[in-house]
C-alpha cells in the first residue's frame, strides 16, 4: 500500500475543484514518529486525494505524543465528519513549533504528560469521558490554550477541510457568492421580493 505523506507546505492555491489535496508522494519517511491512517472511502477526500492511505512525520514528537494530540483536537473540536487526516495537522504544527522553539517543546512534553495523568495513565486508553474530563481539567493552562489556539488554524485552514465541510475557497475573483450558492440555502422560507431585490449586476 502506498502512503500519501501529509504536507500543509504543499497545499496548492487553487480551489477544491481542482481535484487537488495537500497531500504529496514520497517513498520514504524519516522522523521520530510517524502517525499513519486511512481515509473512509465514501468521504469527499478519498475522491480527491491519489490515495487512501496517508502518513505524516514528526520531527520532535514520538507516535504517541502525536497520537494523543490529534485526539485531543477531536475532544476540543469533534468534528464526526472531519478524518484523523485533518486533526494530524495539529499534532504536525505544534511538532514544528516544538522542533525549533525549546520553551513550547517542554510545555508540550510537559502538557502530554499531565494530559496522561489525569486520563488514569493514557489519554489514548481513556474512554471518551475520561478524556473530556481529562482535557477540561487543564483548561485555562498554558498547553490548553496553545493547542485550542492551534486547532482553529490547524483543522479549518486547510484543503482537506474545505472539501470536507463544503467550502469552495475565495469567490471575490468569480463575482462572489450570490449567484454561486447564496441561493441553495432550504430550510427557510423565500424571502419577500422586497426583503431580498434583484441583485445589482452594473
Amino acid at each position: 500500500m502506498r502512503f500519501i505523506p501529509i504536507s500543509q507546505g504543499d497545499a496548492p492555491e487553487t480551489p477544491v475543484a481542482s481535484k487537488h489535496l495537500p497531500l504529496t508522494r514520497r517513498n520514504l519517511l524519516k522522523g521520530t514518529g510517524v502517525l499513519m491512517g486511512t481515509l473512509a472511502a465514501s468521504s469527499p477526500l478519498a475522491l480527491l486525494a491519489p490515495s487512501t492511505a496517508w502518513a505524516l512525520e514528526l520531527k520532535f514528537l514520538n507516535q504517541t505524543e502525536g497520537d494523543t494530540l490529534l485526539q485531543m483536537g477531536r475532544v476540543l473540536f469533534p468534528h464526526a465528519q472531519l478524518p484523523d487526516a485533518v486533526y494530524a495537522l495539529l499534532a504536525k504544527d505544534l511538532d514544528g513549533a516544538a522542533a525549533t522553539d525549546q520553551d513550547k517543546a517542554r510545555q508540550l512534553r510537559e502538557g502530554l504528560q499531565h494530559l496522561d495523568h489525569l486520563a488514569g495513565g493514557s489519554f489514548l486508553k481513556a474512554s471518551a469521558t475520561r478524556r473530556l474530563e481529562a482535557v477540561k481539567a487543564m483548561e485555562g493552562q498554558d498547553f490548553f490554550n496553545t493547542v485550542r489556539g492551534q486547532c482553529v488554524t490547524s483543522l479549518y485552514d486547510n484543503e482537506m477541510a474545505y472539501a470536507t465541510f463544503g467550502y469552495e475557497g475565495s469567490a471575490w475573483e468569480k463575482g462572489g457568492y450570490i449567484l454561486r450558492g447564496f441561493q441553495d440555502l432550504k430550510w427557510l422560507p423565500d424571502p419577500t421580493p422586497e426583503a431580498s431585490p434583484a441583485p445589482y449586476m452594473g
